[in-house]
This record gives structure tokens, sequence and C-alpha cells, in this order.
């Protein structure tokens, strides 16, 4: 079978859907592939590059001619008429928001499948092309961000003053929010961040911007995706929106309900009362957009300039690494879908992603697929089955108060005749003793977890510290005190040259090559 990739016709757009290497590896299941003249320039992939691989360049007639067409957007109407009957179609078709495409796909008795339809499921992540964009998009909406702010991201004290880091803050926690706040925070802001599913806490803290939290019913969610709020949530997180954008320099939403139009989050009147010179970049402005304000593709300044940035090109302004994750994603599709590397197709809708992303599937709509389940909520346990109700056992009896005065005073008993038949020395180094047990185990706990590497070789140099006492003890005329010298010399020495492997181990992550 052919596959053709041909060059995208939608205005602006620098994408391709195969690279010279991608191209490459789809011939090595088998396919003879044949890309457009001129498809790749956009995102620098010049003719030549698919040359030097051993693809053919060819023209359009051909491309669309092709068992399978690999695309990155949708097909035209006028590019539909070019399809054969029975063909494949492959691209990012929003078959949700596109009922129209679908029935025109479905007349021209094709098979088509959307990328952005792969179910959000780990044995898919590789074709998941959502993820693969928003992740480019939210890097680049923060480098957006930083060319509109027009200052500088971390703080600085100089001898001219003091320059504060700007202030980030985040809606929306899934691929393209955790970019961004990955990006915000490399390049020195204070980032915060929000999202109405509470399990990506852990996610956005472990990125190292703060979590904000609300006081509301939120559930966690069975799809990947958040959902829609409801009026009480809606409520609770609008005060809470107004209040961190008006304290915020720059604002990156990103909140999106699968096949339903942005929610608005930002209003006209918070807006206005944000900081001069502030920033807000809609990544949701393709849907609609999360702020009130936002205008598809445009920049717009308000009078209190505000800048709102309403890209829907974020990831086509990384061309080149877009398109090659693209383009990867799709091999790895086409990887699945060529179980023999034989060069043909075979659509399996028993697979439940292949059945995922299948819109139409020689003339026959085929979507809305069966809803696939992948929720983050641990698997409730069943309960068991209903009988007899047990007779309630006797409630225990409180413990005695006075159990631990007996046992302070055993204590303190022993510890007196111990005293009185040891030798002289023996209340000083149990005193000495008592006291390094008490103060190493409230210095110790009170060690924050990013100190506990260096923490690591002061505990080192007190084992060395054990080692040299219990060698010096070793040769004691007293049987038991040289046996304890032994014992302390092998758990210092485990100590010592264990707590180096793990520090020389912690050190190699941080080099390079």
């Amino acid at each position: 079978m052919r596959i053709g990739v041909p060059r995208e016709s939608a205005s602006g757009q620098t994408l391709v859907a195969a690279t010279a290497t991608t191209a490459a590896r789809l011939q090595k299941l088998g396919y003879d592939v044949v890309v457009e003249r001129g498809a790749g320039e956009g995102a620098d992939v010049p003719d030549a590059a698919y040359t030097a691989e051993g693809v053919r360049v060819g023209e359009a007639e051909e491309v669309w001619a092709s068992d399978v067409v690999v695309k990155v957007d949708a097909p035209t109407e006028a590019e539909i008429a070019q399809l054969r009957p029975g063909a494949t179609v492959v691209g990012m078709l929003a078959p949700a928001r596109s009922p129209e495409l679908v029935q025109r796909l479905s007349d021209a008795r094709v098979t088509a499948l959307a990328m952005d339809a792969v179910p959000r499921i780990s044995r898919a992540q590789s074709m998941d092309v959502l993820s693969s964009m928003a992740n480019v998009a939210g890097y680049r909406a923060v480098v957006e961000a930083a060319h509109a702010f027009g200052r500088q991201f971390t703080g600085q004290v100089t001898a001219a003053g003091k320059i504060p880091p700007a202030r980030v803050f985040v809606v929306g926690a899934g691929v393209a929010g955790l970019a961004a706040i990955g990006a915000a925070n490399s390049m020195g802001a204070i980032v915060r961040a929000f999202d109405v599913r509470p399990e990506v806490a852990e996610q956005v803290e472990s990125m190292g911007a703060e979590f904000v939290r609300v006081e509301m019913e939120q559930e966690v969610s069975s799809d990947g995706y958040a959902k829609e709020m409801t009026a009480e949530q809606e409520a609770a997180t609008a005060a809470m929106y107004d209040e961190e954008a008006r304290n915020a320099d720059i604002v990156i939403t990103t909140a999106l309900i699968p096949g339903r139009p942005a929610p608005v989050l930002v209003r006209a009147e918070t807006v206005a009362g944000m900081k001069n010179g502030s920033v807000i970049v809609d990544m949701a402005a393709a849907n609609g957009g999360n702020c009130e304000l936002t205008q598809r593709d445009q920049r717009v300044v308000t009078d209190n300039l505000v800048t709102i940035l309403g890209y829907t090109d974020l990831a086509g302004r990384l061309a080149a690494q877009t398109s090659q994750l693209y383009g990867t994603n799709i091999v790895n599709l086409m990887t699945l879908l060529t179980p023999e590397k034989d060069g043909e197709l075979r659509l399996d809708l028993d697979d439940v992603v292949q059945r995922g992303l299948t819109v139409v599937r020689a003339g026959e709509v085929m979507w809305p697929p069966p809803p696939v389940q992948v929720s983050a909520a641990p698997a409730a346990t069943p309960e068991p089955a209903a009988t007899a109700a047990p007779e309630p056992a006797a409630p225990k009896p409180p413990p005695d108060p006075r159990r631990k005065y007996y046992a302070a005073g055993l204590g303190a008993v022993l510890f007196a005749l111990a005293a009185a038949y040891a030798p002289p020395d023996f209340l000083a180094h149990i005193t000495v003793f008592v006291l390094a047990v008490f103060v190493g185990y409230y210095v110790i706990s009170n060690v924050a977890h990013a100190l506990h590497t260096p923490l690591m070789a002061e505990t080192n140099a007190i084992s060395g510290i054990i080692l040299v006492g219990g060698i010096l003890q070793v040769g004691n005329e007293n049987i038991a005190v040289s046996l304890l010298a032994v014992v302390a010399v092998l758990v210092a020495s485990i100590n010592i040259f264990g707590g180096f492997l793990v520090t020389l181990r912690m050190l190699q992550m941080f080099r390079k090559g």
C-alpha cells in the first residue's frame, strides 16, 4: 500500500505529517511513501532531505490517490473529493466538533482515523498527538508571554535595586499546563496553578509550582480530562480566579472540555483589575477562549495595557520539533495497524485504541466510540454480601493512665541500680549517650527533605568518628567491650561506604554526558 503525505493547505500551517526521518520509518513497515513537493518546507524539511532518506517526492495528484493519506489538519471539502473510495485518511479531525466533516467523509466512502481522538490510556500514549503538541504549545506559551511581558522572569538583587520575580498563574494542569509550569519555573518565576481535578496537585507541586486549593467538592476524573464544573464549583472558583489573576503578572489558561466550547474563566472586570503590563496567554482560543476578551489568533491590548494573546498556532511556531513528534505518533499508529510489517493496513475494531480513533470505516459512521474508563481514582472495594449482623464486640477498657508512671518509676529504679554498681565513669557515658539520642532524634526529624543529601555527608563524618573509636577499643582486655567495638566498626563501615556510594550515584544524575 502507498502512503501519501500532502502539503497542508491551511493558511499559515507550518507542520508536516511526516518528516524525512519518520517517512523512512514508515517505509520500513513495508509501505511505499510519497511526499508532496514542498510539503516539509515550513518545518525546515526540504525535499532533498526526503530524497536522501530514500523517500519519493511527487505531485499532489499522486499523493491524494494513495491508499493512505496522512495529514495534520482535517481535509477540506476539495481534498476529500480527491480521495479515492476505500482510501484511509489520518489526521486531526476533531469529530466531536465537526459533524459536517464526519458526514462528508462518510459520503466519500473512505475510512477516517482521528489522531486527536486517541484514548488517553497508557498503551496509547505513544500515539497521543494532543499530548505531543500540547507539550510544545505549553512551552511556547511561556516564551510568547515573556516576549509580550518585556521583563525578565527571575528576581535579582543588584546595585541599582531589587528586581522581584514575575508571578505566573496557570489555569489547568494537563500536558500543556504542566509544560508551561515547568518552563516558567525554570525561568525563575513564582508559579501558582489550579485545576479542578484534585489528583493533579502532586504533579503541579513536583514541577516546582504551588497548587491553589479551593474549598469545594471535587471529584477524580474518570477519563483523564477535566469535567464541566457545576454551578457551585463555578461560584467557588470565580473569586479565586479573580484574585489570582489580579496578583499575577502572567496568566496562562489551558482549560478545555472535550466536545464543548472552552469555559470562560477570566472575566472582563478581572482583566480591568489586572496590573499594567500583565499578559494573558489563552491556549483555549481555538475553542472560544477562557478569557472573555480573547480574540482568536489576535493580540489584544486593553485600556489598562493588559496584553491578551489568542494564538492558536503555538505548536506550529516550533514547527520542526512538533512535526517530528507528530510524525513519530503517526509511525507508532501505523506500527499498530501493520502488525506483520508487510505494508498492509489492518484495522481491528476489537482493539480499544483503534476503535477509539475510528471515525468512519468504509463509509460507515463509527463516531462516537464506546467510552473508555481511565479513572485515576482507586478501584472501589466490592462490598461483601449481606450477612447476619454479628453481635457488637464488648468495648475495650481504656488503658490505665497510671501505666506510664509505673514504667517511668521502674526505669528510674533500674538506672539507679546500674549507677550504684557500675564503674565510676558509667554515669558520664550513659548521660552523654542519652542526650545524644534525644538531640539526634529531634535534629534529624526536623531536617527538610531537600537537605538529606548534605545531611548524609555529615552522618558519614559521624560514622567515621565511631569507626575510629571502635578500632581503638578492638584490643580491649574486656571481651564484651572488644565485641561491641567489632560490631561498631562493622556498622560504621557499612554506613560510610554505603553513604558514599549513594552520594556518588546522586551526583552522577547531575552530570552531562
